[in-house]
């Protein structure tokens, strides 16, 4: 599963690691997200996200 990084502040979704605190479990695909997900650190929407390329 891809990564993904927050274009305003840099923070990356990780799939393996999920966000726990916002109710995204370990192995969740970025796009399986619920849209109205915000970024934890500064809560832009997935709109504002794309891949990293690796």
């Amino acid at each position: 599963m891809k990564k993904y990084i927050c274009i305003p502040c840099g923070y990356i979704y990780d799939p393996a690691e999920g966000d726990p605190d916002g109710g995204i479990a370990p192995g969740t695909a970025f796009e399986d997200i619920p849209d109205d997900w915000v970024c934890p650190i500064c809560g832009v929407g997935k709109d504002d996200f794309e891949v990293v390329e690796e």
